[in-house]
């Protein structure tokens, strides 16, 4: 009969979870992840697979009490643009109180361009978050929130590209005024063009 494990599944992922986040996917080693998980060798590959499976469970993890919760939580919440500023707004202030970055980006730039299994992913989760604001955008669009000539879909992806850009900045420069000053000039796309307003 099998033994029953003596550890918490997901006590164990979040301690793997903040190696990874903390120190990087390549500079973590297996036996890192082990010595936080407080579990040995053997017993961590038998429950979790190897290094990079488990990689991309506690990615996955991080996604859901992060990005997809939030996305919940706004679109079920708050009208389309006041979902979209919202979220821009919660990003801002996560980038200046969290020194290690959001995982997913830290990942998109250290392991996606050296492994395609998680490029793929990468690629998938920022498709999630495209269509959050695709989504934001067609309804505002629809209610008169949002000016119906900016292209929904091109404006999506350059909140998705702000949202990259924002995190990469605060690693490295996290200044409010300019964090703040980026997003502002994003949302400002929900406005109708200066030719529109004035015409």
């Amino acid at each position: 009969m099998a033994r029953p494990r003596a550890f918490d599944d997901e006590t164990a992922l979040d301690a793997a979870t903040d190696c990874f986040w903390r120190a990087g996917y390549g500079a973590t080693s297996v036996r890192d992840l082990g010595a936080a998980m407080g579990l040995n060798a053997p017993s961590l590959y038998n429950a979790f697979g190897d290094k990079h499976a488990l990689f991309t469970r506690c990615l996955d993890r991080y996604l859901d009490g992060n990005m997809r919760a939030r996305i919940r939580r706004l679109e079920s919440t708050l009208p389309p643009r006041a979902a979209i500023e919202r979220f821009m707004e919660e990003i801002v202030a996560r980038s200046l109180a969290d020194p290690r970055g959001c995982l997913l980006v830290n990942t998109a730039l250290e392991v996606a361009p050296h492994d395609a299994a998680v490029a793929e992913v990468v690629a998938a989760r920022l498709g999630e978050l495209e269509g959050f604001f695709h989504r934001c955008m067609v309804a505002g669009q629809r209610e008169g929130s949002i000016a119906p000539s900016r292209p929904a879909r091109d404006v999506a992806r350059l909140m998705v590209t702000t949202i990259m850009g924002l995190r990469v900045l605060a690693r490295a420069h996290p200044e409010p005024a300019l964090l703040r000053g980026a997003a502002r000039q994003a949302l400002s796309l929900l406005d109708p063009p200066a030719t529109e307003r004035t015409a």
